[in-house]
C-alpha cells in the first residue's frame, strides 16, 4: 500500500512516499481503508522532537492519529462494526500504534466510533483529537447549562470546537483571539469574542461577570496563559486546560479555591488504559454533530498524501483558519 513514511526525525521535507506492507486485521481491531486524516500540533512536535518525545515511534514510522474511512474487514472479538462502515478515530501515529499516512490502518476497535452522519470524509477526519479534548476538559470541569465559560484559544483546533460544545450544554460562551479574523470565527460559531491583545483580563472579567469571573475557563493556550486562566476565573471555578507544561505560583489559584484539569488525551492510546472511553466519547460527538450541536471548522487548503509536509508547514505557520486536513 501507499504511504508517507519518516526515515529521520526533522523537518516537514523528512517525509518521503513509499510503498509498505497492507497491515492484516487482529483479534479486537478493525482494518480501515482511510480517506482522509488531519494533522495536530503534537504529529508536528513528534516529527520535529523525534525521541526526545517518550511517545515518539521507533523509525522508520508512519505518523498521523486521526482519520475516518471505510471498514475493510474486522478482526475477531468485533461485533459492533461491519465490512463498509464509516468509521472515524485517533488511533496511530504514537508509540507502537502505526498511523493514518497511508491507505490502510488497523485501528483498535475502542478507539473509533461511526462518523457522524452530517459530515463528509475530510470534516470527520478532523474532529477526533480535538474533539476528544474538548468534551473531556468541559465535562470534567462540570459544564452545566447557564454557567459562564471562557474559552482561551476560541478559534484554534481545540478551542473552537470546545466553543461550540459549551453551547450545546447550554453555556454562555465567551472565547479570546488575537485578530479580526479569530474574532469573526468566534462569532460565527456563537461566542461573544475577546481581543486578548487590546483587553486586559481584569478589564474583560468587569465587563462580561461583574467582576465575578467565569464559572469555567476552558485554556487551549496553556503555558504562561495559566495564570490568566486563574485570574478570569470565579472563586471555587473549575479550569481545564490541554497544555499544563508550565512552572507557575498557584497562589491565586489556591486563594480562590479553584479546582485544575489537565487534559492529555493521549493516555489511553499510549498506556492501553481505558481506551473504550474514546469510543464513547467518540459516539456521542457523532450525536451532537448529526443534532446540529457541532461542525469542525475546516482550513480551505486541500491536501494530498504526498502534500504532507506542506500541510504541517501550514499549521506550524499559525497561518490556517480551522483544521488541516490531508486526503488520502
Amino acid at each position: 500500500m501507499r504511504a508517507m513514511i519518516i526515515r529521520n526525525f526533522g523537518s516537514s521535507n523528512v517525509f518521503e512516499s513509499a510503498e509498505i506492507t497492507k497491515p492484516e486485521v487482529k483479534p479486537g481491531h478493525v482494518l480501515v481503508k482511510i480517506a482522509a486524516t488531519s494533522i495536530n500540533t503534537v504529529d508536528t512536535m513528534i516529527r520535529q522532537m523525534g525521541r526526545a518525545l517518550p511517545i515518539s515511534p521507533e523509525l522508520p514510522a508512519v505518523l498521523g492519529m486521526d482519520f475516518a474511512g471505510t471498514v475493510e474487514s474486522v478482526g475477531e472479538g468485533v461485533s459492533e462494526y461491519a465490512i463498509g462502515d464509516e468509521v472515524y478515530g485517533c488511533a496511530g501515529g504514537l508509540g507502537d500504534l502505526p498511523g493514518t499516512l497511508a491507505e490502510y490502518m488497523v485501528a483498535d476497535a475502542n478507539l473509533i466510533a461511526h462518523k457522524p452522519k452530517n459530515l463528509t470524509m475530510r470534516e470527520a477526519a478532523a474532529l477526533p483529537l480535538v474533539g476528544i479534548t474538548a468534551y473531556e476538559g468541559l465535562t470534567r470541569a462540570g459544564i452545566a447549562q447557564g454557567q459562564k465559560v471562557l474559552v482561551h484559544g476560541g478559534s484554534g483546533g481545540v478551542g473552537h470546537v470546545a466553543l461550540q460544545l459549551a453551547r450545546y450544554f447550554g453555556a454562555e460562551v465567551y472565547a479570546t483571539g488575537g485578530g479580526d479574523k479569530q474574532l469573526a470565527l468566534i462569532k460565527e460559531l456563537g461566542a461573544i469574542g475577546i481581543n486578548y491583545k487590546t483587553e486586559p483580563v481584569v478589564e474583560y472579567v468587569a465587563k462580561y461577570s461583574d467582576g465575578a469571573g467565569f464559572d469555567v475557563v476552558f485554556d487551549s493556550v496553556g503555558g504562561a496563559n495559566m495564570a490568566n486562566s486563574f485570574e478570569a476565573t470565579a472563586l471555587n471555578g473549575q479550569v481545564a486546560s490541554t497544555v499544563a507544561l508550565v512552572e507557575l505560583d498557584l497562589s491565586v489559584a489556591h486563594f480562590k479555591g479553584l479546582s485544575l484539569h489537565v487534559v492529555f488525551m493521549l493516555i489511553p492510546m499510549i498506556h492501553n488504559y481505558k481506551r473504550e472511553e474514546h469510543g464513547k466519547i467518540l459516539s456521542k460527538l457523532a450525536d451532537i454533530v448529526d443534532a446540529g450541536g457541532l461542525h469542525p471548522v475546516l482550513d480551505e487548503q486541500k491536501f494530498s498524501l504526498e502534500d504532507v509536509g506542506k500541510a504541517h508547514d501550514l499549521l506550524s505557520s499559525g497561518q490556517a483558519m480551522g483544521k488541516v486536513v490531508v486526503e488520502i
